[in-house]
């Protein structure tokens, strides 16, 4: 499908459940309470858009970009995110459980206070996110690239930190009750607590 192009645009009340949506960039556009519930977005992206009360409820994104973007009071009930690209993108107050990420590059996104207990977010680039007061609770973050993200007052209780990168972390303060982290970690948080690590 040939890419299209669309600016300038909003987008309120539209019915867009179960629609196959595929290669179409928006510019500049706004999406108000639009049902894309069931959907398929494959290919498309989103630059300096703003979506309020969008529901991507079980809908599937496919190599979407969501890009310096602003997603308010948005569902992504049992959504499934492959390969999407968030760079620079902020969530307020968004339904984001249960939610599955398959890779992708969440980049400087900003996360600040969400409730994202239970996601997959294994192998997620996320540097740099802004994840300050997120509730981080079990959520699966093996292999994912938090390097220099910010987690003042998120909670990670019974998550999983295996193999994630956390290079330049501010770690003390974190509540780790219950997570899982490998050897190396362990030695970076007695490090933030004062510790001296030796073999």
């Amino acid at each position: 499908m040939t890419e299209h192009l669309v600016q300038d645009q909003t987008f309120s009340g539209t019915d867009w459940a179960l629609e196959e949506v595929s290669g179409v960039r928006y510019e500049d556009c706004a999406f108000h309470d639009v049902d894309w519930s069931e959907a398929r977005l494959t290919g498309c992206v989103f630059t300096h858009c703003t979506f309020g009360n969008v529901r991507f409820n079980a809908a599937t994104l496919d190599r979407t970009a969501i890009m310096q973007s602003t997603l308010q009071r948005c569902s992504f009930f049992d959504a499934r995110l492959v390969g999407c690209k968030l760079t620079g993108t902020q969530f307020v107050d968004c339904g984001l459980r249960p939610l599955t990420v398959e890779g992708g590059d969440w980049g400087f996104v900003s996360l600040r206070g969400q409730n994202l207990t239970g996601a997959k977010l294994g192998a997620l680039r996320m540097r740099e996110a802004d994840l300050m007061g997120a509730d981080l609770t079990r959520v699966d973050l093996r292999g994912a690239d938090l390097s220099a993200a910010r987690l003042k007052d998120a909670v990670l209780k019974g998550c999983d930190l295996r193999g994630a990168d956390l290079g330049g972390v501010e770690l003390k303060g974190v509540d780790l009750t219950g997570a899982k982290i490998d050897l190396a970690q362990a030695a970076l948080f007695a490090s933030a607590y004062g510790a001296v690590v030796s073999g």
